[in-house]
């Protein structure tokens, strides 16, 4: 109650206070540009996807803008050690998305590379995940994608760098028979869901559905 007094949490947008588990007061929570995707029809995301792999359905809670909200919630949940944004993000996601009765078997985030992970101190997908776990009753397993090598954010890469088609995932174990939804925050061009993706499509009979925070379109 002393750290509230004297560090009142704040609007990332319009430094108002507000409550602590907030992210954004009433008046800028307007601002965020939510896509409003059917996880089942076309959208973006399934074109882009669908020139890369075999997707099932796909779904994204925001469009991401350079110089909008979305882009702010996606720092500070990455860059600013707000982890608990996660379960916001997801929050407003289970709003918004219903799997009606075609709820995907398990819930995989991309992992960080694990000097990555020590150098964070968290992934930014996991508390995300698991939020979205516990409402729909879905298992997670943020063990079963591995990341080979580490590289930098999708974000901080050039065009080229971000095309080149080198794989730095593995399975850990066998799946099969499984559909996977694959989590990652923000959707660029789609290589690395893709690549994950393949690694999934190419153990068994599995299927690939994508869910994303926010879309770069």
């Amino acid at each position: 109650m002393i750290l509230d007094l004297f560090f009142p949490n704040r609007c990332i947008e319009c430094n108002r206070i507000i409550d602590a588990d907030l992210l954004v007061c009433n008046l800028c929570f307007e601002q965020i540009h939510f896509t409003h995707f059917d996880y089942f029809s076309e959208n973006i995301i399934k074109e882009k996807c669908r020139l890369l792999f075999p997707v099932e359905n796909t779904y994204g809670l925001m469009k991401f803008e350079e110089n909008g909200l979305s882009r702010k919630l996606i720092h500070e949940l990455k860059y600013k050690s707000r982890e608990n944004a996660g379960k916001t993000l997801a929050e407003w996601t289970v709003e918004r998305l219903d799997f009606k009765d075609e709820k995907p078997d398990i819930l995989v985030s991309v992992p960080l590379h694990p000097k990555k992970l020590r150098e964070r101190g968290y992934n930014q997908l996991h508390l995300f995940t698991e939020t979205l776990s516990g409402f729909y009753q879905i298992p997670f397993d943020h063990e079963l994608i591995e990341r080979n090598h580490y590289s930098k954010a999708q974000a901080l890469k050039d065009k080229k760098h971000r095309l080149e088609a080198v794989n730095p995932f593995s399975l850990s174990k066998l799946i099969s028979g499984k559909h996977v939804l694959l989590i990652d925050d923000v959707f660029t061009t789609g290589n690395t869901v893709s690549s994950i993706a393949w690694e999934i499509l190419n153990a068994g009979d599995n299927k690939v559905s994508v869910l994303v925070m926010a879309v770069d379109a």
